[in-house]
């Protein structure tokens, strides 16, 4: 058997060894910071977001809300006599989901209208978030156990790994825009959250 050979075939085994669930055993860090608002009708409350919502891209359009997180990893490379291992790849994902908040007391009929929309708001900002989390377990399915012959120096391997997290990363980026612009669109939920908000019913 050639060296580059039992290199992989080891890689196998010792993911076999792996004890039931060792690929999920981190947790993300999540939290929600908020930006102020102001207004006292629904027609008022959204026209402040608009005008301070967070910035999305280059072209500065603003939006209701944002979720946005932080990526590092912990990487075991294994080097071997004709190859390297990935042995280990432990996730670091800190989520943060950024909200509008009222910055004063809301009538009574626009509180209730401003409850029900925020609430909207944040479950589709936690799909963005799940959208984030399945990434990063994929990025690790991927990682863990990856091996690359004639690489004694553990080089070629990140250039690989590189182009892997680059792809599933273009992935998220698209499964997230097409979430948004389905429930951004007319007859969506989050346009029909806008709409009920604005005509204060």
């Amino acid at each position: 058997m050639k060296t580059g050979q039992l290199t992989r075939l080891l890689a196998t085994l010792w993911l076999a060894l792996l004890p039931s669930g060792a690929l999920a055993q981190w947790q993300a860090v999540e939290k929600v910071e908020t930006y102020a608002i102001s207004g006292k009708s629904g027609a008022e409350l959204y026209a402040s977001i608009g005008e301070r919502g967070p910035q999305i891209g280059k072209s500065g359009q603003r939006s209701i809300a944002h979720t946005n997180f932080k990526l590092t990893w912990s990487r075991d490379y294994r080097p071997q006599d004709d190859g390297c291992t990935l042995a280990s790849a432990r996730p670091k994902l800190i989520i943060t989901y950024m909200l509008p908040k009222p910055s004063g007391k809301l009538p009574p009929l626009t509180g209730k209208n401003w409850d029900v929309f925020i609430e909207g708001v944040r479950k589709h900002e936690l799909v963005h978030g799940d959208f984030i989390k399945d990434m990063v377990r994929q990025i690790e399915r991927i990682s863990v156990g990856l091996t690359v012959a004639d690489d004694p120096g553990c080089r070629k391997i990140r250039t690989e790994l590189t182009q892997h997290l680059s792809r599933l990363s273009q992935q998220q980026r698209q499964r997230s825009r097409d979430f948004d612009r389905d429930e951004l669109s007319e007859g969506g939920n989050i346009h029909q959250l806008i709409l009920r908000l604005v005509n204060g019913h």
